[in-house]
């Protein structure tokens, strides 16, 4: 159902059942879902996919040019997974030429006034509440929770699970798995509730539990912790993930609680 005083571009395609709501304006090279409902006063930007059962409520912005000096105009998607919600006066870019597109993934909640940057790929599950402002290239797991009005540098990677106090400044990784808070942001242990709610053992939950204690107790290095974890825990899915996780991590991982 389209409101007569929306204004949608002959070229996009909508699904049978999208609504859309008076005074939005979809452009050109945009795809929508079925079921679907795009709030008043929305501005889609050519570029935009859009799933199915997706919610975008009033002044959000979505698929507009990066804020990118370099940005040439070159043909670049913003893709939002089936049932994600974004709230009022959030604003997504689409992607540069480095990766091409900036995606969110399925079942997330973008909260009001949230902005993602360009190439940002932010898994499944995911929240980021009230007014995150997330720099370029950033990559969030699935089911990471972003405290509100938190700062993302760019090309910051934020691992699975994990879970970030409002009011944070993130400028170094966050490995998967953590609780973080404080400034400068530290660890401040797992996130066991979250990985309990999510269906983790007890017996994967400590050994997620004691794989930290070498990283951020021991009063190791990065390498010594890596080395001693894999030396002294068995192996497992998320012992693998956390030590790949730090090994390949660019920017450094952020620091321990002092």
């Amino acid at each position: 159902m389209t409101q007569p005083l929306a204004y949608i571009h002959p070229e996009a395609k909508l699904a049978q059942n999208v609504v859309v709501e008076p005074f939005t304006v979809i452009h050109q090279n945009v795809e929508i879902g079925e079921g679907s409902w795009i709030g008043s006063n929305v501005t889609i930007f050519p570029g935009a996919r859009i799933g199915k059962n997706c919610r975008i409520f009033p002044g959000a912005v979505i698929s507009a040019i990066p804020q990118d000096l370099k940005f040439g105009g070159e043909d670049t998607l913003a893709i939002i997974g089936d049932n994600t919600t974004v709230r009022e006066c959030a604003t997504i870019n689409r992607g540069t030429n480095d990766k091409h597109k900036t995606e969110i993934g399925k079942n997330c909640l973008i909260m009001a006034y949230v902005h993602i940057a360009h190439d940002c790929a932010i898994g499944d599950n995911c929240i980021l509440a009230n007014s995150v402002q997330m720099a370029g290239h950033v990559e969030v797991g699935d089911w990471s929770i972003i405290g509100g009005s938190s700062a993302v540098h760019q090309f910051v990677k934020i691992g699975r699970h994990a879970m970030i106090s409002g009011g944070s400044l993130i400028r170094k990784d966050v490995p998967p798995f953590t609780k973080s808070g404080r400034e400068p942001l530290s660890y401040a242990g797992i996130n066991s509730i979250g990985l309990r709610r999510r269906g983790f053992t007890d017996e994967q939950i400590a050994q997620i539990q004691e794989t930290y204690r070498f990283v951020y107790l021991k009063n190791l290095n990065n390498n010594e912790a890596l080395s001693e974890i894999e030396i002294n825990l068995p192996a497992s899915a998320e012992r693998d993930e956390i030590v790949n996780f730090i090994r390949t991590s660019e920017r450094g991982i952020m620091k321990g609680l002092s």
